[in-house]
């Protein structure tokens, strides 16, 4: 049996794929190859994932094929690295790169000393790319669209200077993005999903850091918000949401769907009646696809290093 892991130093790992995408029916074992994935973690919290290995370029590697389109991933706090690597796959079987972007609970607590570091980080690995020009998409999950805010702080406090990173990124995709500002509600539900007690008792302890913390962490969690809100990268986005879900509430995305809309954004929406916070893929996978699969070929259409037509119908 192949695994499919993310690895702290450079690996290649072999993993069976279909010709098909995820949704053709099983073929016999005969008829599938193996396709082999490089990783190479650039620090604890970012990650490279290719099928074509890396190049060693100071101050990081890079991707070898500089033609195809890298996709952020920003994953849900404590996402185990099998969960990531599906939506990763996904990506992978269709001509992209992959970069994903990780925060620790401590981190999310601690802004200034965790994620404000993790967004710069980001930032100057992505503006190291900007002369090669490839085209980025952002697929962020939960938290991950506060760690995105950050990023937008940073840029947008020298905007000149990140207009060609801006204009290379091609699509957002947010699934099931969570407001910080409610974050009691969805950390001790990553925390502690079976623990009753545990998930309480975080929840106060939650509210109690938002309360006693401002200058350290509320104040950037609310900044983080504000440029989510007020983004100054106007590329398309995707927003994934469930009506039953309180973490990545319908409530909370619709505000962003219309202060986006407000500015001239072109936001797609899929909202199911019931799911499970960043569980779309594996409740709703033809629809999630087809929507997926739907947006990219529109955001992507126009490139000429766009990968290979994608299956809208599934």
């Amino acid at each position: 049996m192949a695994f499919r892991l993310l690895v702290r130093s450079s690996s290649r790992l072999a993993v069976p794929h279909s010709n098909e995408l995820a949704l053709a029916p099983k073929l016999p074992v005969a008829n599938f190859h193996v396709r082999l994935i490089s990783s190479h973690s650039i620090n604890k919290n970012i990650c490279l994932i290719s099928q074509d290995g890396f190049l060693d370029k100071k101050p990081f590697k890079i991707f070898k094929d500089e033609t195809k389109p890298i996709v952020i991933m920003l994953p849900w706090l404590l996402a185990r690295k099998k969960h990531v690597m599906k939506y990763c796959d996904v990506y992978l079987k269709n001509g992209f790169n992959v970069m994903t972007v990780s925060v620790t609970p401590w981190q999310f607590f601690w802004p200034i000393t965790g994620t404000q570091v993790v967004a710069e980080q980001l930032l100057q690995y992505l503006e190291g790319q900007t002369e090669r020009q490839q085209k980025l998409i952002l697929h962020g999950f939960s938290v991950g669209a506060y760690l995105w805010g950050e990023v937008l702080v940073r840029m947008n406090a020298d905007l000149p200077k990140y207009q060609e990173l801006i204009r290379n990124i091609k699509g957002q995709v947010w699934d099931s993005a969570a407001e910080v500002t409610e974050t009691s509600k969805g950390l001790p539900t990553a925390m502690f999903p079976r623990n009753a007690f545990l998930r309480s008792t975080m929840e106060k302890y939650v509210n109690y850091h938002l309360n006693t913390f401002y200058d350290a962490a509320t104040q950037h969690y609310l900044r983080a918000s504000q440029l989510f809100h007020t983004t100054p990268v106007h590329a398309p986005s995707l927003v994934l949401v469930a009506k039953n879900d309180p973490i990545g509430s319908v409530v909370a995305n619709q505000r962003c769907k219309e202060s986006w809309e407000s500015i001239g954004m072109k936001v797609y929406w899929q909202c199911w009646d019931k799911s499970r916070h960043v569980s779309h893929l594996m409740l709703h996978k033809e629809l999630y696809l087809k929507t997926l699969y739907g947006f990219l070929n529109d955001v992507l259409e126009s490139e000429e290093s766009a990968p290979l037509k994608m299956k809208a119908k599934v």
